[in-house]
């Protein structure tokens, strides 16, 4: 597929120029006093200027979100529902559009762009069955005549702060359940894709618009101080920040300095397990998917290959033929494989990390580089490379956004267990194994540490159904399925004494 017009896919979205700026849509909070330019790594163009907000948007934005709470938490919940599942019809009908344009600002296959926006819709209609299921407990009181039991009731202001390489998905994953849970959003997306940020925001602020209800349920302000803001700002009892360990702990800290509460999702050092049990065919697939998808650029992808030693030869070398075999440019043709990573800091940093594995004893099996000439004129094309080391290397002990995989062997499923563990992420997690009893060895509490843990798929690609979060420095949040709506809300418990005395707890006597 080509890329269409860019004009017209924004105006397909709503994005229109003003003075020479791209409106950042509907209750944005931008003043348009400075803007920042937005470009594509897919071909190194600007695409559009944006609008960033003021300290004095912020506060606007934050006024208008904290009126709209008032009357968005007195809503029904399932009627909040409706409003959500307006929205993900409202993302069918934009899908392709909304898409293409992630693909082309952030840089990933277009197939991934279309399957963001799946993801989206997905959690919508999640969402909307959830809102009649936000359910408390029932429990027996030990005095007579008393009930007790527990509800939920809405937080308020959720900041949602995100990062580009998933640029819609992870806003729609907080905002869909915090909007059925009955709190206001405010979202300060990555000022490296603002563009497909402008474009969400201008489908809810209509689906709002439509059906009268104020467009404070729906903020959006860009621009890096926002965050700052933000994570201070006792306003906003819960943040959920996706990004770097880096900054996932200063904003854990300002966060927790005034008592409130955060969702963090950092870094990854995802590991498979290859064991000698394992069917080739489907490891190959989930391996290379896992390690150069979205340019290796995802929290989850494939950074470890742990491979038993018996199978390890022939595995190196059936991943060797795949990567020969990789198509690498623009992400809008269907034909290639892999596209470019978000900037040209970005494949400096790959570099240097290539040379930091060499200088640690690494050794380079499928070699990288930076790619250069027709179609590769925006410097962030790289190649995707493997490198046996050791896990105990630096390096690997490391996050790096690029498609670099380390291979390593293994000779029993407690060392491969232990090595897979013995980084400081612990996000996802695999084992490819027909062997029963490594499958639960795997998946025991003697197994993995990460908040996900698969066996026979790979680990990148989660579905929505499932709580989304890892561990140790990856931070501990959980989003998305299962029971993660629970922390977008606060627990009361509450008695109810429906006889004519008084009696206390623990049987504590009180006579007046």
């Amino acid at each position: 597929m080509k890329l269409q017009n860019i004009e017209q896919i924004l105006n397909d979205l709503g994005i229109r120029a003003i003075n020479n700026a791209w409106s950042t849509g509907l209750n944005s909070g931008a003043s348009c006093k400075e803007t920042i330019a937005s470009y594509s790594p897919v071909d190194g163009k600007e695409i559009a200027k944006v609008a960033i907000a003021t300290s004095d948007d912020y506060e606007n934005v934050i006024s208008q979100a904290q009126a709209a709470f008032k009357s968005w938490r007195l809503l029904p919940a399932p009627k909040r529902g409706e409003i959500v599942r307006q929205f993900g019809e409202e993302l069918r009908k934009k899908k392709v559009a909304l898409g293409t344009l992630v693909s082309y600002e952030m840089g990933k296959s277009l197939q991934e762009g279309l399957g963001e926006v799946q993801e989206m819709i997905d959690i919508c209609d999640f969402a909307v069955g959830l809102s009649r299921q936000l359910y408390g407990l029932t429990m027996h009181s030990e005095r007579p005549q008393h009930r007790m039991y527990e509800q939920y009731h809405p937080l308020g202001i959720v900041g949602i702060i995100s990062a580009f390489n998933f640029p819609v998905a992870v806003w729609a994953w907080n905002a869909a359940l915090a909007w059925v849970c009955g709190d206001v959003c405010v979202w300060k997306p990555s000022s490296k894709t603002p563009l497909c940020a402008v474009a969400c925001q201008n489908i809810i602020a209509g689906v709002l618009q439509k059906n009268n209800i104020s467009e404070g349920v729906s903020c959006l302000v860009i621009g890096n101080p926002v965050g700052d803001l933000m994570n201070n700002d006792k306003r906003v009892p819960l943040v959920s920040f996706t990004g770097s360990t880096r900054t996932g702990r200063i904003v854990s800290g300002s966060v927790a300095q005034r008592f409130g509460r955060s969702i963090l999702e950092l870094g990854g050092n995802n590991a498979i397990i290859v064991s000698e049990h394992a069917d080739l065919n489907m490891v190959l697939v989930g391996s290379v998917f896992g390690a150069v998808g979205t340019a290796g650029q995802r929290c989850t992808s494939t950074r470890r290959l742990i491979v038993h030693e018996s199978v390890y030869d022939k595995t190196l070398n059936v991943l060797k033929n795949a990567y020969q075999q990789l198509n690498i440019g623009n992400p809008l043709d269907a034909n290639n494989h892999v596209g470019p990573l978000i900037d040209k800091k970005a494949a400096e940093t790959y570099l240097n990390a290539i040379d930091q594995a060499k200088k640690e004893g690494g050794n380079v099996v499928v070699e990288g580089g930076i790619l250069a000439g027709d179609g590769f004129e925006s410097g962030c094309y790289v190649k995707p490379c493997i490198i046996e080391a050791k896990n105990e290397f630096k390096i690997v002990q490391e996050e790096t956004f690029a498609p670099i995989l380390y291979i390593m062997k293994y000779k029993n499923v407690e060392d491969a267990i232990h090595m897979q563990n013995d980084v400081p992420q612990g996000l996802s997690s695999s084992i490819f194994t027909n062997n029963l009893r490594e499958m639960e060895q795997f998946l025991s509490h003697a197994g993995s540490d990460c908040g996900i843990a698969n066996v026979n798929i790979g680990t990148s690609g989660a579905e929505i159904g499932g709580a989304f979060g890892g561990e140790k420095e990856t931070g501990g949040g959980r989003e998305s399925g299962s029971d993660a709506w629970k922390v977008y809300m606060r627990r009361q418990t509450n008695t109810i004494n429906y006889g004519k005395d008084l009696p206390l707890a623990q049987g504590i006597r009180f006579d007046l």
